[in-house]
């Protein structure tokens, strides 16, 4: 399952053309976060551009974060042409393998973040992503419409063959489960340091390793037994969190 997240997306037409994009190449979602006005949802423009498409503001999900559009993914891409924070652009070409791969893999929800067209993703938008893509072009012209983007990464996933589930031999961690483990570590292992100024530079590096890191349930079960080991033994509704039943506990990685 796919999730097109637009971040302040600045015009109507390609937020429309956009929404056409996801019925053409699905099953996806898209999501908005922060557009810069509401009614960009029911302008004329957008209208015709999503033209064919049907309940077409109703399918259009609106969230005030990039963390908030990503919660329940269970992984993260984002496009730009612009490094972050000393971090690596993968070349689309390489990066598309591992796209089109969790794209299909069942229980997998993988947001697709693409930024403004008037100066794409900042740094802080980046922050949570699990990687980051440059799409290349020709050196006559460096810059892609955004709808064109969207269309080449869509399309992309949709024609490639989906690999079996035999061939992954991994079980992605619902986002759920992902945010229960980040707070328990939070908790845990934040206590265990010796001044506040490493505590707060711990728990910063837990938030961003732990919101990229492609987590599988094998992965979430081993850290669980480091934090059970080390005196956690906090649960899911002491973080505000739905306590999953015995099965869905598994899925999520949590030892029994």
């Amino acid at each position: 399952m796919k999730r097109v997240v637009l971040v302040r997306p600045q015009g109507p037409r390609n937020v429309g053309s956009v929404l056409r994009l996801v019925a053409n190449f699905g099953p996806a979602e898209l999501a908005v976060v922060r557009p810069p006005k509401r009614s960009l949802l029911v302008h004329p423009d957008f209208e015709q551009m999503s033209h064919g498409v049907e309940d077409i503001v109703e399918r259009v999900l609106v969230f005030d974060s990039v963390v908030d559009a990503m919660a329940d993914c269970t992984a993260a891409f984002g496009f730009t042409a612009r490094a972050r924070d000393h971090r690596e652009l993968s070349d689309w070409r390489e990066a598309q393998a591992d796209v089109v791969r969790r794209s299909h893999a069942d229980g997998e929800r993988v947001a697709l973040v693409f930024g403004s067209e008037e100066n794409g993703l900042t740094g802080e938008e980046t922050d949570p992503l699990h990687t980051l893509i440059r799409m290349p072009t020709s050196d006559e012209h460096t810059s892609i419409n955004l709808a064109m983007s969207v269309g080449i990464v869509l399309s992309t996933v949709f024609f490639a063959e989906a690999p079996s589930a035999a061939s992954t031999g991994s079980t992605p961690l619902p986002g759920d489960a992902r945010t229960f483990l980040i707070a328990r570590l939070r908790d845990v292992l934040g206590k265990r340091t010796l001044t506040a100024p490493a505590q707060r530079d711990l728990v910063a590096s837990i938030d961003r390793v732990f919101a990229r890191a492609p987590l599988e349930t094998r992965d979430a079960r081993a850290w669980h037994l480091l934090v059970r080991a080390l005196g956690g033994e906090a649960s899911p509704r002491d973080y505000g969190l739905e306590t999953p039943s015995r099965d869905d506990a598994r899925t999520a990685g949590e030892p029994s």
